[in-house]
């Protein structure tokens, strides 16, 4: 997004900068298109982040309505939920409430929010705005309606509506700074079960595929939102019981890569469960120079009753390097 403006294209670069993060600056230094709305590809989950992002087959959790939306549609119960991330980006938070239907398949309702953090309006003392400066408060805005279905035993097949906002709003006394970006997309996504007997899931989805580019209110200007293709598999390893007693391990490979699968990259992701109660996760997404930050991630989960707690860090990237390494945590409540 390019603004004629050089307050806003200062104060719009660097909040894009925040929300795509190292994104940006890979692609600028590598001279690639410019793409819009890069919080679209901050990861959302403390689950998702604890498998190294490689979720596209995963099944339990709203926040895989962020990843895959079939996901949801073999859901039996409600959910409540709210994921929360806190790096040098920013601090995100994303509310989802899943609700199924015997009849007429699941439906999931989600906004995801995301504060890059105030600044101030005069950050140069030598030439004071009279009064004092004003606070810039720069956040996107993404408001998403899932429908998932199955389709017979193997299948289940999902999509997603978004509303994308970006916006910088000022109080208090302000340069011509204010502004808002908004388009939408459509997410769709697939999963098939092998055979009843084989615990292996295999995922496809489709993100951002539809819509249109991310442009400031009038202005001829834009840029194309992040449109990405993520493939993948799942598979259930039940220990022996001379070995560990009801516990079993995931393991899930992805690969992820624009629409064009000119260059696609790996993420991989583990996860041992005792009593599906307790689970212990590690993952390594592989960084595309077009995507998401890669690098190694772990993760910690506890189930009690109808609440889930997750915990999910990203030991590598921007934030871990300023030292905040990028923190999730996930509070789910089914019902």
């Amino acid at each position: 997004m390019r603004l004629r403006r050089s307050s806003r294209a200062v104060v719009l670069t660097s909040a894009f900068l925040l929300g795509g993060g190292w994104t940006a600056v890979a692609r600028a230094q590598s001279g690639l298109a410019q793409e819009g709305a890069l919080f679209l590809l901050l990861p959302v989950g403390a689950r998702s982040v604890g498998m190294g992002q490689a979720v596209v087959a995963d099944r339990p959790g709203s926040e895989n309505v962020w990843w895959n939306p079939a996901a949801i549609g073999a859901a039996t119960r409600r959910e409540a939920a709210i994921h929360h991330s806190q790096s040098v980006a920013g601090t995100g938070d994303a509310v989802t409430l899943v609700v199924p239907s015997s009849l007429l398949g699941v439906l999931a309702l989600s906004v995801n929010i995301f504060d890059y953090g105030e600044q101030q309006s005069n950050p140069d003392p030598t030439t004071p705005i009279e009064g004092g400066g004003g606070t810039i408060i720069p956040r996107s805005f993404v408001y998403a309606a899932t429908y998932a279905t199955s389709i017979g035993g193997y299948v289940t097949a999902g999509l997603t509506y978004k509303l994308v906002q970006f916006r910088i709003d000022c109080t208090g006394p302000c340069p011509d700074i204010a502004f808002s970006a908004t388009t939408s997309a459509l997410d769709f996504g697939a999963q098939f079960t092998v055979k009843r007997s084989m615990p292996l899931v295999i995922g496809v989805a489709a993100r951002n595929v539809v819509g249109l580019k991310l442009q400031v209110n009038d202005s001829p200007q834009s840029d194309p939102i992040p449109r990405r293709l993520q493939i993948g598999a799942q598979y259930r390893f039940d220990l022996p019981d001379r070995i560990a007693p009801e516990t079993a391990l995931r393991v899930a490979v992805d690969l992820i890569d624009e629409l064009t699968l000119g260059n696609p990259t790996p993420r991989f992701g583990a996860e041992i469960g005792y009593r599906d109660r307790f689970h212990v996760r590690a993952g390594y997404a592989f960084e595309a120079s077009r995507s998401e930050a890669g690098g190694p991630s772990l993760g910690v989960g506890l189930s009690t009753g109808n609440l889930v707690f997750d915990v999910g860090r990203i030991m590598s990237g921007l934030s871990a390097d300023a030292g905040k390494a990028p923190t999730f945590l996930s509070l789910r409540y089914l019902f």
